[in-house]
């Protein structure tokens, strides 16, 4: 798997009639020249046409003139603006102003975009003029029907800033993302993942060809956006009602609904999923490679089980791809998380420790399958390495549909936090042993933090809680809970003895009269990766 960088309708009667609906207040800033056709449009009839695809061969998206694409590369493309006096929804009518991404070297396919008002649905037709162009950009050597390459959403238009600031974004094959309640970017979702991490097979990427943009007129209604999904092995449409509201700092939230059809066999098909970044954090480090202490968007992942236990697993950086599969029938929730909000942890003024947290909630049951997590090896903090997905039990075979209903929490912590259970703040680790003595080779330590007071400041004076802890390979030699002397954490510490030739799944947790008083913590530890790194 490779996470790098990242109408036909009848024109009706009914879509004449509501040519009204379309002014130039609710609408656009755009003139009747930069707006196609209306139609008329609704979220059924494009799951239709979804279906309809998915039984005839695979068309590959426009590409406008490649080889003049190639030439508007990163510092190129970030110098084309599209210009806000045209966006749409920017007028009385509207409270989220669309702004449009132009084409670029990572992002060459062309995508229709359109706006929807009352059912109805114009295309906006791409022009060098939307955009601020320098006289020099190869872009001016675009065709005129080159088209978009995405788009986002920017602030309220009643605020002061909503030119400059921007909460969610459309772009790259299916990729998606929102800012969480901290106000930064930081991970992403996708559409659909395809064969990612199959050994001899190549990762497809299918994309969002079209987007529908039905702007809400009160900013505490959501924008409701429907996009088509085509790839080689798949097709589908989603529907996205998305929520920002007036207070910030409450995040973003999604509810979105697809369908999906296969046109072939699909060896790994990952729904709902995400993507992420992982260099290092405070264990396992690349030491030398880099001055700060961490570098990365979310550092473990987080499940919530159908029999109610919480997971939590710390992010690695491999050294090959390794997927992991956390077996379940209809989970409550699971996601990407970034739990360290210290910046000190970080000293990086892009703000890691503003990055959000990004939760899938299923909104109807999933049945049996996997939550497969895959991570891949890198050395730079501008590839992103992990993924997230759901991977249904029964295999993906062509002619398979998918019916999906679920919820994207951007937030700075998972939406549901357990009650009565603390949480992992912190996984160290190292040679094992004792101070003054010979380290052995095959023996390290590990060291989790736990950390909610309300649950672990109950523990009476001189009562010590259980560390419970079982490995697939290796043997614990030693265990022991304490609390750290700010009182608000109590830590659990391993010693595992273990071959340099295996990989031990491990889990643990801290309990007292036979009941958790933790999350479960779970580690895949390959003694060679700390051997590389350190």
């Amino acid at each position: 798997m490779t996470y790098l960088n990242r109408r036909q309708f009848l024109y009706s009667s009914a879509a004449l009639a509501a040519l009204s609906a379309i002014s130039p207040h609710q609408a656009s800033a755009l003139t009747n020249a930069d707006l196609g056709e209306p139609f008329d449009f609704t979220y059924e009839a494009l799951v239709e046409r979804a279906r309809e695809a998915a039984a005839k061969p695979y068309v590959a998206p426009y590409r406008p003139m490649p080889e003049v694409v190639q030439e508007i590369d990163y510092d190129a493309h970030g110098k084309l603006k599209f210009k806000t006096d045209f966006a749409p929804f920017s007028g009385s009518g509207g409270a989220y102003p669309a702004t449009f991404f132009h084409l670029g070297q990572f992002f060459g396919k062309a995508v229709a975009m359109h706006v929807v008002v009352n059912g109805v649905a114009r295309r906006i037709e791409y022009s060098p003029e939307l955009f601020k162009m320098p006289q020099d950009s190869p872009a001016h050597r675009l065709p005129a029907d080159s088209g978009f390459a995405g788009f986002r959403l920017q602030e309220w238009h009643g605020a002061d800033d909503w030119r400059t600031q921007d909460w969610v974004a459309f772009l790259g094959a299916s990729y998606f993302r929102a800012i969480g309640a901290s106000g930064q970017y930081g991970l992403s979702a996708r559409g659909a993942v395809i064969n990612a991490a199959v050994p001899d097979m190549v990762e497809e990427f299918p994309d969002f060809t079209e987007f529908y943009i039905d702007e809400a007129e009160d900013p505490e209604n959501p924008v409701v956006i429907c996009a088509l999904l085509s790839g080689p092995s798949i097709s589908g449409a989603f529907r996205f009602s998305i929520r920002r509201g007036l207070e910030r700092t409450k995040g973003v939230v999604m509810d979105v609904e697809s369908q999906l059809f296969l046109r072939e066999d699909v060896e790994r098909l990952g729904l709902m999923p995400l993507t992420s970044m992982f260099w290092y954090g405070e264990y396992g480090r690349e030491r030398m490679r880099d001055w700060r202490p961490e570098v990365h968007d979310s550092d473990g992942f987080a499940m919530w089980t159908a029999n109610g236990e919480r997971l939590w697993r710390p992010l690695n950086n491999p050294p090959y791809a390794t997927i992991s599969a956390f077996s379940d029938e209809n989970p409550r929730g699971f996601g990407l998380l970034q739990r360290d909000r210290n910046f000190d942890h970080y000293q990086d003024g892009v703000m890691y420790d503003r990055r959000p947290s990004l939760w899938v909630e299923p909104l109807a049951p999933l049945g049996r399958g996997y939550v497969e997590l895959l991570e891949i090896p890198t050395d730079d903090e501008i590839h992103d390495n992990i993924g997230l997905f759901w991977v249904p039990e029964d295999p993906a075979l062509k002619g398979a549909e998918y019916k999906l209903h679920y919820r994207l929490h951007w937030l700075d912590n998972e939406p549901y936090p357990a009650e009565n259970i603390a949480q992992t703040v912190g996984t160290r680790m190292g040679r094992g042993g004792e101070p003054g003595k010979p380290r052995p080779d095959n023996l390290f330590k590990f060291v989790i933090d736990f950390d909610r007071p309300s649950v672990m400041t109950q523990i009476p004076y001189g009562i010590f809680p259980e560390v419970i802890v079982s490995t697939s390979a290796g043997r614990v030699i030693r265990t022991f809970a304490e609390p750290v002397p700010n009182g608000n954490i109590w830590r659990a510490t391993i010693d595992l003895e273990i071959m340099p030739d295996e990989i031990a799944e491990m889990r643990a947790y801290l309990e007292l009269d036979g009941k958790p008083l933790t999350e479960t913590w779970l580690y895949q530890f390959d003694s060679r990766n700390v051997l590389a790194s350190g």
